[in-house]
């Protein structure tokens, strides 16, 4: 409007300083006006296309983004579960990184790694056990799965150790208020430093890696809950509003039998060095129970089926009318997104690939004779093993994907995992105990070679010389040729716990048990726990595995072992309440007495001042009398 009014000011004193002008202003100025008011059409018409411009390039932007991807990749298990992966990556270049330009990496992490000068981090919640034996080998290789609770891992630079973990404890404590986690409590004593059992996974230049320094650390006893999930989802672009991100509800999540939320950063740089990019790579696994999640949400509470509703086996020879031997649950029964997650997805989310077109968003693990129904707008591709699915998503529309009971029994068989791991304690009383670890190669024709980490807390004393470890059938090696290196670290009282990695090898159909025995130490009552006598939790054996042909990207496969539950001596906790009572008692007391003998004076009764011993006999006769009236009196009127 300013630019209008100074325009219509300047033309009339043009107008007015012209030749002749002064017979002719009305007219000429009307016509400058008319001019003016084409100029304002134009420049509002103009404005608008420029509006117009802006709007498609942001609608561009938010819809078709190389720099983002995500994708869903649905496997059904066997026993009616069902696995699902949720994957997010966001990249951007370093030198954006650098001079805090932020678009799908969030400010709020990033500017905390740059803070605590972080190359690379590793971070991990979970819960539930997977069950090797029954649903084979693990999501990504274990890579993107963590121990029981939180667990994080760091590549920090710094110039010397201790300035390393001065700039790990800042991590720690900023990370813990950014995903509302117990990570401050990871201190010295949960502090470790892997020689043998992490590498980085990151592209790294050697200046850089020269000032490196891994430190590890885990909460055992960490619950993970929704408190995490909500600012895990708050680092996606679209925050959980679109796309597949809008099925990360928290009662489907935690309701799972093994759940597991990944959060990895690292540096990418091309062979040739040129163009590093920083790239975050988000993920979550579970594995749901399709008949519990079917459950309606006004009617959660399990009930038995109607007796019409069972489905006997009657191939068993006790079955009769009266007794029912439930048959296996179908790994083909019907289920859809809405059943499983509560709802359909919510459109697409930035959702490109590396040639900007839409990329494939929801993939599916099953035979191709099997009918699988989506959403109108979507499009379906299929790959040339004729066991995997995908589909792009409509970009507003929400999508629904129903898998009905299916004639054919065939599924996509999973594969086998290369080791099977498990640890337990062995013996009896709150002094000694013993720790045995069963590993088991199932290959009968390939040997396999590991590295073996444990992290013990401090009071959990170890003996090293009862480190033994038996190969079975009696056959196999010695056991010098079984554990072919050793890196250990022994504990410090309340200053760090015991760092323990092994190399082990174990023969083709063979079983490696591991066993060395402990001392448990004495706490002092306030170290103890409010839960104490539950025990204290003690952090996952880790399994790196080299060579593996169905590996990930960086070369290894990791296995968990569950955590376990150590219980110590446990001092009985009213003791201190009655020990404190009773002295308090004793002390006051004692106290008062000796207090009222040193402070009070004892005089004589014709010593005090307006004492007359008539005076207190008087008085003492007149209550007397007054009593012995009103008992007479209750007497007389009773007679």
């Amino acid at each position: 409007a300013s630019v209008f009014s100074n325009s219509g000011s300047m033309l009339d004193a043009r107008l007015a300083s012209a030749p002749g002008a002064s017979s002719d202003i009305g007219k000429t100025r009307a016509s400058g006006h008319d001019l003016l008011h084409g100029e304002e059409t134009w420049n509002v018409g103009m404005s608008r296309f420029y509006f117009l411009l802006l709007s498609l390039v942001i609608a561009a932007l938010a819809f078709a983004d190389p720099q983002y991807k995500e994708q869903l990749v649905l496997e059904p298990l066997p026993q009616g579960l069902l696995l699902a992966s949720f994957n997010f990556k966001s990249n951007a270049s370093i030198q954006s990184f650098e001079q805090q330009h932020f678009r799908h990496i969030p400010r709020s992490l990033g500017q905390i790694l740059q803070h605590a000068r972080t190359k690379e981090l590793h971070l991990r919640f979970s819960s539930g056990r997977w069950d090797d034996e029954s649903w084979g080998a693990r999501p990504w290789g274990g890579v993107k799965e963590g121990g029981t609770g939180v667990e994080l891992w760091a590549w920090v630079e710094a110039d010397s150790g201790e300035e390393a973990f001065t700039r790990w404890i800042t991590l720690n404590h900023a990370l813990s208020g950014l995903f509302c986690a117990s990570l401050n409590f990871i201190d010295s004593t949960r502090t470790t430093r892997p020689m043998m059992t992490y590498e980085p996974v990151g592209d790294h230049t050697n200046t850089t890696s020269s000032n490196l320094h891994l430190l590890h650390g885990s909460l055992p006893r960490e619950v993970v809950c929704t408190e995490n999930l909500t600012p895990f989802l708050k680092l996606l672009p679209c925050k959980g509003k679109a796309g597949i991100s809008t099925l990360l509800d928290g009662h489907k999540l935690f309701d799972a039998s093994w759940q597991s939320m990944s959060i990895d950063v690292r540096p990418v740089c091309p062979e040739n060095g040129s163009g590093c990019i920083i790239e975050m790579e988000q993920t979550v696994d579970m594995v749901l129970d399709i008949e519990r999640s079917k459950r309606p949400h006004d009617n959660p509470i399990p009930r038995p089926a109607p007796v019409d509703q069972l489905i006997c086996d009657t191939s068993k020879p006790y079955s009769s009318s009266d007794a029912c031997f439930p048959m296996e649950v179908s790994s083909t029964q019907s289920w859809s997104l809405s059943e499983v997650f509560g709802h359909p997805i919510k459109g697409s989310c930035l959702a490109t690939d590396i040639h900007g077109g839409r990329s494939e968003s929801v993939c599916i693990s099953v035979p191709h004779e099997h009918q699988v129904y989506t959403s109108q707008g979507s499009v379906e591709r299929k790959d040339a093993s004729k066991s995997h699915r995908c589909y792009i998503l409509p970009e507003f529309d929400p999508f629904e994907m129903v898998l009905p009971q299916q004639e054919s029994q065939a599924v996509v068989p999973r594969p086998s995992p290369p080791l099977y791991a498990s640890r337990s304690f062995t013996g009896h009383g709150q002094e000694r105990g013993g720790v045995q670890t069963l590993l088991t190669n199932p290959s009968s024709d390939t040997a396999i070679s590991f590295t073996y980490f444990e992290i013990l807390p401090w009071f959990m004393k170890p003996y090293l010389h009862t480190l033994k470890a038996r190969s079975s059938p009696s056959s196999s090696p010695s056991q010098g040729e079984i554990i072919t290196s050793i890196y250990y670290r022994p504990a410090l009282d309340r200053q760090r716990g015991t760092q323990l990695e092994l190399q082990i090898t174990v023969l083709p159909a063979s079983t490696v048990r591991l066993t060395y025995d402990f001392e448990k130490a004495i706490l002092r009552y306030t170290e103890y726990p409010p839960d104490a006598n539950r025990g204290f939790d003690v952090a996952p054996a880790v399994v790196r595995l080299r060579s593996i042909p169905f590996s990930s990207s960086s070369g290894a496969v990791y296995l968990r072992t569950t955590s376990l539950l150590l219980s110590l001596p446990t001092p009985d906790f009213s003791m201190p309440y009655n020990v404190i009572i009773l002295t308090s008692t004793v002390i006051a007391l004692a106290f008062g007495s000796i207090y009222n003998l040193l402070v009070r004076r004892f005089v004589g009764a014709d010593e005090v001042e307006g004492f007359s011993l008539a005076k207190v006999r008087g008085r003492i006769k007149g209550r007397l009398g007054v009593l012995r009236d009103r008992f007479f009196r209750k007497e007389k009127k009773t007679q």
